[in-house]
């Protein structure tokens, strides 16, 4: 099936006399546009696979969208991340938007904001931030300007979408599985906190009081020992080396990150100690890297693709102008109990 003229690019126009259909519906399909019907969805694509319609990026951002969405990650080096991208993959999949990832390589506020800064000069349609360090006074300016979600830290504004998860629930979990399991020196790596972000719910604020919160109702305030060594492998082998060799080690560790507890793993190691037979370790965010049988690691799921896929849907709905009110959401969060969690000197 060809267009008229057979050499042409091929239109709307085209795809719409094709699928029997408006060139506004058609139009529709292409923006994803509230109100278009399975079956007129499913005509259109198949009209435009048949004449190979490709749109046109440049005249689209000509008409004010240029169909790209800016995601924002610290780092490529965080597994969870990567569950948030596929996610947001999946949500776009049947779109015409495209996603550009600009990873930071750090949580430094001036290589983030300059990142940022780029995705808005290119006239991206929308950023999703992943717990950006960049200041919240910066984010929420920007906001106004370009549809924007914030995915992993709990200060909510009319400006911005959040995604979120029920922390306070995630680290009950996994305390309170620990001290099932009879222990009592339950240590905790955390993130340091970023100096002048403004943000004052980023996720592992919320970890960190919860844990607290968590050992003081168990009665184990006394035993409660924060380490603010980073959430990274590197973070985690430091955290780990600073309570392993210290003149009470901790029989359990609790990891604010999956990524940082491979770093506990080889410490560890190092050290000569088996887990869980000498010391038991959970995360969180219950990566692909947890689930690995060398790993095994007993972590807190998140529903990171769901995160994900959620903010991708609160953004196109801002973009397509469906919704002018800000939305918060929170995942529920479940633990997944595997074989580096056991009673104390198993």
């Amino acid at each position: 099936m060809q267009p008229a003229g057979g050499s042409k690019r091929v239109t709307i126009t085209d795809v719409a006399r094709s699928a029997d259909v408006s060139t506004s519906a058609v139009s529709k399909v292409l923006r994803n546009a509230y109100g278009v019907s399975p079956a007129m969805r499913e005509r259109v694509q198949t009209a435009m696979a048949e004449l190979g319609y490709r749109p046109h990026a440049a005249a689209r951002g000509m008409r004010g969208r240029t169909y790209t969405i800016g995601v924002l990650l610290a780092s490529i080096r965080n597994a969870f991340y990567a569950d948030l991208l596929d996610g947001v993959n999946a949500a776009l999949r049947n779109t015409e938007y495209a996603l550009f990832m600009g990873s930071s390589g750090s949580s430094e506020m001036e290589d983030q904001t300059k990142l940022i800064h780029a995705m808005v000069d290119r006239q991206m349609d929308g950023l999703i931030l992943i717990a950006p360090a960049v200041p919240r006074a910066e984010v929420m300016g920007i906001a106004a300007e370009v549809p924007t979600v914030v995915i992993g830290h709990h200060d909510p504004s009319p400006a911005y979408d959040c995604v979120v998860n029920q922390d306070g629930t995630g680290v009950d979990l996994v305390v309170d599985h620990l001290v099932g399991l009879g222990h009592r020196d339950i240590a905790h790596v955390s993130h340091p906190t970023v100096r002048g972000s403004q943000w004052e719910q980023r996720p592992e604020h919320h970890v960190r009081a919860a844990y607290r919160e968590a050992m003081a109702r168990h009665g184990l305030t006394d035993l409660a020992r924060v380490v603010h060594s980073g959430y990274s492998d590197e973070g985690g082998y430091r955290g780990a080396m600073e309570l392993l060799t210290s003149a009470r080690p901790p029989t359990a560790i609790f990891a604010g990150a999956d990524v940082a507890a491979t770093g506990v793993f080889r410490a560890a190691a190092e050290l000569g100690l088996r887990i869980p037979g000498d010391l038991s370790l959970a995360g969180y965010n219950n990566t692909s890297v947890a689930a690995l049988a060398p790993v095994s690691l007993t972590s807190v799921d998140q529903a990171g693709a769901m995160m994900g896929e959620t903010a991708a849907r609160l953004l196109l709905e801002r973009i397509e102008k469906r919704r002018d009110r800000a939305v918060v959401t929170a995942s529920t969060p479940h633990l997944v109990t595997r074989s580096s969690t056991a009673p104390p000197g198993a």
